[in-house]
């Protein structure tokens, strides 16, 4: 099962419509998770203390954890996420402030190494910028060293489209070059 994190925003998304159609080639179940949709908690002192006491009881089926739990069991996953202000929406720092819990997406070796717990043998990271100005170790990066040094998954990969805003642009000639450089 894929599991499709969609922190899009626009209802005519450019990421979105990138990531659908990667996703439409799979010709895979898929399951989306709407970043939009869901109204965090604000990870407060509160939060870190009931999240760490649920964790020492091993209460893993709390329901506080079930994106973790859904993120771990996944066999792949995609986000699409646009590039925004050097990174991505502020929705999907906070799903991966839900996810991160110890026992379910990671644990700590003796000598307090981060080992993945993921079971994806793969993690693809969809973006599209309406400039050329696209720094990788931002956005990408950020995602990229999360999966492979906590999650497990060693197999990170970047689809994006840049220069849709650029004056004259053919946008659907990027989107597509993008998705075929991509499958090949």
């Amino acid at each position: 099962m894929i599991l499709f994190v969609n922190a899009c925003v626009r209802s005519v998304s450019r990421t979105n419509k990138l990531a659908k159609c990667l996703l439409e080639g799979t010709n895979e179940a898929y399951e989306e998770i709407h970043l939009e949709d869901i109204d965090f908690p604000t990870v407060d002192e509160e939060f870190l203390l009931r999240r760490d006491r649920l964790i020492s009881e091993g209460r893993f089926d709390d329901p506080s954890f079930e994106l973790a739990r859904q993120f771990a069991r996944a066999d792949e996953i995609m986000i699409a996420a646009p590039f925004w202000d050097l990174s991505f929406p502020a929705s999907l720092k906070q799903f991966f402030e839900q996810i991160n819990v110890i026992g379910i997406t990671f644990r700590y070796s003796p000598q307090g190494i981060p080992e993945g717990l993921c079971k994806a043998r793969r993690l693809t990271y969809i973006t599209t910028a309406g400039g050329d100005f696209f720094p990788e170790e931002f956005g990408f990066g950020y995602v990229k060293a999360l999966s492979r040094n906590f999650y497990g998954i060693q197999d990170v990969r970047l689809l994006k489209a840049v220069g849709l805003d650029v004056d004259g642009a053919d946008v659907e000639k990027i989107l597509r070059t993008a998705i075929d450089g991509y499958i090949q």
